[in-house]
């Protein structure tokens, strides 16, 4: 969490902008399932959205505006 902090202004914007970025994680993997039965070579990352968007945030490729 101490890595989130370092790209946030507070820890209520890193809950906000990770949650936000997951809800689109979810939308895209939805997406992907949804063409799956068409195209089988389609590879979906398991892990969890949120676990994600916490990790991409606290490695700065989500970036936030102050």
């Amino acid at each position: 969490m101490e890595n989130v902090r370092k790209h946030t202004t507070n820890v209520y914007e890193a809950v906000l902008v990770a949650s936000k970025r997951a809800r689109q994680l979810n939308e895209e993997r939805l997406a992907k399932l949804e063409l799956m039965p068409e195209d089988e070579s389609i590879d979906i990352d398991t892990r969890k959205v949120t676990e994600i968007a916490l990790k991409e945030l606290s490695d700065g490729l989500i970036k936030t505006e102050r």
